[in-house]
């Protein structure tokens, strides 16, 4: 079972496929590409351990890793071949999950609960994605001018109000705009640490994997503590998961390994390097690569840089509340779709305010990107970790892989993301309760707004009349008829609307014609076959008004029809 066929971008013909991945570049993979800003130095700092030749060369060789088994093989080979109707990200294994266990409610209960934790993990991970991508892109103010260190934060917060007052022109636009930019990031970033490598070519012993073992060997718990950093590496694993509606499977697995994943790994091996020449370059690793005359084109081409990481997340962040609407988990609000074409490309102006303000007071709260990394690696961590147990989930359920396939490959991911997350937990402290915060009270959220809704639901159907027999005793015993067209609007078309009954019950009297209506939404931004009337004698109609579907298809009736009556589509 290929689920990837289907992905919507992955249709396109093949010329399509370069303008794609270049967009994709501008909005899927600037969390991935900024990572070195701020990761191997966080390795080496108040969390981390000394900058040792051995520590060097094992560090490394955990980020060499952890980017080629985390994103490579478990994300872009394995997680994104499952999505629900092309769209990815945790709300749509969520979705996935959910369904294959519509006959057991116990463990589909648990599922939920492990989907929408994730959730509320990935919008921690969305708030803080902004706010350390752009201070640590122009903190190196601080070693190219040190004394414009007092106008970072102000120069951070100028730019992400500036980030956010793009997203109203949408993921194809921005992903236009910041694509170019991206792959300049990322070819500049892989030829300064290529440079760089070459000074100290040991480096690329970090490749064998038993240097990533020696070094947990050799540090102890120290070793372990600093997979609370190392996880930093895999900032952006999820956006790129959660991005794949906007471009399909094909153009961001391709992008990825021909040009963000090589391009990321000699940076990594290029800073490795640097620091074995000189350990005193672990407070900005990144920067200590760049040659001292390239340092302010470097450092604007980083803050480019980091608005595109801020844009993969936020992206993402719309995709997932997006879902989270569609399954009943939020209330409905705005969505706007950016583009004719692709149907993932969307825009939702209250979350992109609301994320916004978290944003600045996080910044203004934290003031430093060291401090906020402290708080960051929780929230990756602890997405990942709900994504894994779903994926498992969905390999044994949808995908009907046998338990000799799911056991060993669930075990490893899962003690992989235990191991980062258990990490993370000891900077609770230290900032990790911020998305912490975030995340239960967006979990609070979810999970009132669900309840209510069921809540409402029953009392609703315990209050209503069946249309079909309602319309029968309207027929033995009519009332008082009135000229006119009364119109209902109903989200269940097979029960008489409230609205109808107490008409009847207070005025006594009903309209020549009623008509109940019933707003189905779907994913595509429009519908060919909008209108759909289906009569159902006593001069009741019911009327079904959808809203999607860029290519024409057969409208899927959502009711049986009456024999006796007619139906008409518009």
């Amino acid at each position: 079972m290929r689920n990837d066929e289907c992905t919507r971008c992955d249709s396109k013909p093949p010329a399509a496929l370069p303008g794609l991945m270049l967009a994709a570049l501008g909005v899927v993979f600037g969390d991935l590409a900024t990572s070195p800003l701020y990761s191997l130095q966080e390795a080496f700092g108040a969390h981390g351990v000394r900058p040792t030749p051995a520590n060097v060369v094992g560090v490394v060789s955990l980020a060499f890793w952890a980017l080629v088994g985390v994103v490579s093989l478990k994300y872009v080979l394995l997680i994104m071949r499952a999505h629900n109707k092309g769209e990815g990200g945790i709300m749509a294994l969520l979705a996935l999950a959910r369904s294959s266990l519509m006959h057991r409610p116990r463990r589909r209960h648990w599922v939920v609960v492990a989907g929408l934790v994730g959730a509320a993990m990935f919008f921690g991970d969305s708030v803080l994605t902004p706010a350390v991508s752009v201070l640590s892109a122009v903190e190196g103010l601080e070693i190219a001018a040190p004394e414009l260190a007092p106008w970072v934060l102000p120069l951070g917060i100028t730019i992400v109000i500036g980030l956010f007052a793009l997203q109203r022109f949408g993921s194809a636009r921005v992903g236009g705009w910041f694509g170019p930019v991206m792959l300049s990031w990322l070819l500049a970033a892989g030829v300064l640490g290529f440079l760089a490598m070459l000074r100290q070519p040991q480096i690329l012993a970090a490749m064998n994997p038993l240097h990533a073992w020696a070094f947990f060997a050799r540090n102890g718990f120290a070793g372990f503590t600093t997979l609370g950093a190392t996880v930093l590496v895999l900032t952006g694993a999820e956006a790129l998961y959660a991005d794949m509606g906007h471009f399909g499977a094909r153009p961001i697995r391709v992008a990825w390994t021909t040009i963000a994943l090589p391009c990321l790994l000699l940076s990594y091996f290029g800073q490795g390097a640097m620091l074995l020449l000189d350990p005193t370059a672990a407070a900005r690793p990144f920067y200590r690569t760049v040659p001292h005359w390239a340092l302010f084109p470097m450092i604007a081409l980083a803050t480019g840089a980091t608005v595109i990481a801020s844009q993969a997340v936020i992206a993402g962040a719309y995709s997932m509340v997006r879902a989270c609407i569609q399954l009943g988990y939020l209330p409905r609000m705005r969505v706007l779709h950016t583009s004719s074409r692709v149907r993932g490309q969307i825009y939702l102006p209250l979350v992109s305010g609301l994320l916004l303000l978290l944003v600045l007071a996080a910044m203004l709260g934290f003031r430093t990107s060291g401090a906020l990394a402290a708080a960051f690696g929780i929230a990756v961590s602890g997405t990942m970790l709900t994504t894994t147990v779903l994926v498992v989930v969905v390999m044994r359920r949808v995908w009907t892989w046998p338990w000799i396939a799911v056991v060993p490959l669930g075990v490893a991911m899962l003690a992989i993301d235990l191991a980062f997350f258990g990490a993370n937990l000891m900077k609770l402290a230290s900032g990790g309760w911020f998305p912490l915060l975030l995340g239960i009270i967006a979990l609070i959220v979810m999970t009132t707004w669900r309840r209510g809704r069921e809540l409402l639901t029953q009392r609703n159907r315990s209050d209503s009349l069946p249309l079909g027999p309602c319309v029968r005793s309207l027929s033995d015993h009519p009332p008082t008829r009135v000229s006119g067209t009364a119109l209902f609007l109903t989200n269940d078309p097979d029960f008489a609307p409230q609205a109808l009954l107490h008409n009847l019950k207070h005025n006594r009297v009903l309209h020549e014609r009623n008509a109940l209506l019933t707003v189905e939404m779907v994913d595509e931004p429009y519908a060919h076959e909008r209108v759909r009337i289906d009569a159902h004698g006593e001069d009741f109609h019911r009327i079904c008004a959808r809203y999607g579907s860029p290519k024409r298809q057969t409208f899927p009736p959502r009711w049986p029809r009456a024999a006796s009556t007619g139906s008409s589509s518009t």
